[in-house]
Formats: structure tokens, sequence, C-alpha cells
């Protein structure tokens, strides 16, 4: 859909990951208009951002499913409501009208909603640099790897110790002509069990050693880049790509100043899904209660919880229950 400057909807989602992608399909389910926001470019999350390629085993009716598989489910599931997304765009006041609320964006358009379902997961999150790679993004050195086959054929360094460093590593082995793992310290953040698996495949890893410096060649383009190793030495390695999967820092930004009862980056919520402020709801990881498991899978059940009882919010006519889908045509 077109995206006016000013826009009025019953419902403004603030996030687009899975839970926020469920419960635009449940608000059209419900017959409500809806907005999508989120500062990411792209639907998905962190599960488009973060990990794509990973197999995912705990969402109910897949054995296993792929992370960018799931996203894209989602998304053509919500499509038949017709849902405007304002993607790249951030959240940032969020005020009280006669019939509503108000959200401000960035750049100051607005979305006068009835409701807002906070859906931002852990918030929004900064990867953390890589010194050695300032001025590199976008330019051979990623954080995140959207799409595998943009690496094909490449020499790929992997810097990092933890689960996502690894999990990039096996997912670029097949395609990458080659993949090395440089970690600054011996031991590893990651699994035993996905270390294992790396070095089973034959991937290299060096340890106690950083990036000191990416290169480019006579094109402008990425070509190698060199490492220190501890005690002195160096080392070139050739690299097309450079994936720097060092962390990430994270926190809620502008919504911590919505008037929330906010505890660890998590908002306080009831049995309906509603926040400590009239009108603003919220459902997955971002929404804390006592005995919350943080689970994909919870998430959509609370999606859906939230914007049942916010259908009865707008319209004390609507049934708290809304029927069965099946019972759809």
């Amino acid at each position: 859909m077109s995206t006016p400057e000013d826009l009025s909807v019953d419902i403004v989602i603030v996030g687009a990951g899975p839970t926020g992608l469920f419960a635009g399909y449940y608000a059209g389910f419900r017959g409500l208009t809806m907005a999508i926001v989120d500062s990411l470019p792209e639907t998905g999350g962190q599960v488009t951002a973060m990990y794509p390629e990973k197999m995912i085993y705990d969402v109910g009716g897949f054995p296993a499913i792929r992370g960018r598989d799931l996203v894209k489910g989602l998304f053509e599931q919500v499509a038949p409501w017709k849902p405007t997304y304002l993607l790249g765009r951030k959240a940032e006041g969020l005020s009280q009208v006669d019939d509503g609320v108000e959200l401000t964006l960035d750049g100051g358009q607005r979305v006068r909603a009835g409701a807002v379902l906070v859906t931002a997961g852990i918030g929004e999150f900064t990867p953390r640099p890589l010194p050695a790679g300032d001025g590199w993004l976008g330019r051979g050195m990623v954080h995140f790897v959207p799409a595998l086959d943009a690496h094909r054929g490449q020499h790929v360094v992997v810097v990092g110790g933890g689960d996502s460093a690894f999990d990039w590593a096996l997912a670029l082995h097949p395609i990458a002509s080659s993949v090395t793992l440089v970690h600054r310290r011996a031991r590893f953040r990651a699994a035993e069990s996905i270390v294992r698996e790396a070095r089973d495949l034959g991937i290299t890893i060096i340890t106690d050693a950083e990036v000191i410096e990416l290169r480019e060649n006579t094109g402008g383009a990425l070509a190698e880049v060199e490492l220190e190793i501890k005690g002195g030495q160096r080392e070139v390695l050739p690299a097309q790509s450079v994936v720097a999967a060092l962390g990430f820092t994270a926190d809620l930004g502008p919504i911590e100043n919505w008037g929330l009862e906010i505890d660890h980056r998590s908002i306080a919520v009831d049995s309906t899904m509603a926040t400590a402020r009239e009108r603003v709801y919220a459902a997955g990881d971002v929404a804390a209660y006592p005995g919350k498991v943080k689970l994909i899978a919870t998430g959509f059940g609370e999606a859906a919880t939230a914007v049942n009882n916010i259908a009865v919010l707008l319209n004390p006519d609507a049934h708290l229950f809304p029927g069965h889908s099946s019972n759809v045509e």
C-alpha cells in the first residue's frame, strides 16, 4: 500500500518481526485496518537480520523451518489484509487523542490509531563495530547475511566467537570458496556442539587473533584482510567479504519514554496484554509477566490475545472470541 504523510488506522503495530506479522494477520481477521512500523528496512525482525538461514525447531506444525521461510509465510499470511508497512522508520512519540492515540515517526509523520500494539522484540539493536572495518560497511563488510547467494564463490572471513558467528560460518561453508572464522580469544561463547560441527567440516578457525586491516584491490573492492595473532605474528587472508558477527547492543529507544512500566527492556502487561498506559498493548519478547517464556510460539498466542482484546476495546459490541478461522471462507 502507499504510505501517505499522515495515516489513520484501527491499530498500529510497532515491530515487524514474527509476532508483529502474526498480529497483523489477526487484526485483519478481526476486520481492523493496520499499519506496521519497524526501524529495520524489511520485515522479519531479528529472524531476518540475524539468522535467516538458521533452522527453527519450536514452531507448531513445522518439524523444522528455516528462518527466512517462516518470515515469508507470515508475510504472505497477512498480505490479504493489505497492511500499510512503514519500514526503516522509528516510532518516537506517543500521545493520547480524543478517540485513540497518535504515534509520531522520525521525520514527523503521524499515525493515528485506536490502539498501539508493541511487538518490538528486544527493541532496536545496534551491531557492535569491528574497529578495522570503519568505512567498509556495505563495501564488503556486513553484520548479517540476509542472502547467502550474495557470497557464493567468495573467500569469506567471519569475525566473532558466538553462536551467530558459527551459524554464518556453517551456512556459508557449502557455497563459499573458503570460510575462515577469526576470534580474538581462545575460548568461544558459542555452544560446544556448534563449534565441534564447524571443526568437523574443516572450517578454518583462527583464535587469539584480531582483524587489524581490510584492504582493497585496484578496483576498490575488498580483497584481503590482515590479522594480528597473539605474540605479534601477522597473517593475510584473501577476502571478498567479512561478516562482523560481534554481537549487538539493544534498547527500546523512545518507547521507554511512553509512560509504560518497563523493567530490563521488557514492558509489563496484564492477562489481556494491556500495558500501564491506556490503549497501549504489548506482545512477544518485549512483553513481561510472571512465568513468561520467551518463544516465537508464545508471541503468536500473545498477539492473538492482544488483538482480540483490542477489537473489543474499539467496538464494545464485538465478541472477545473471534470464532474459528476454519469457519471463514
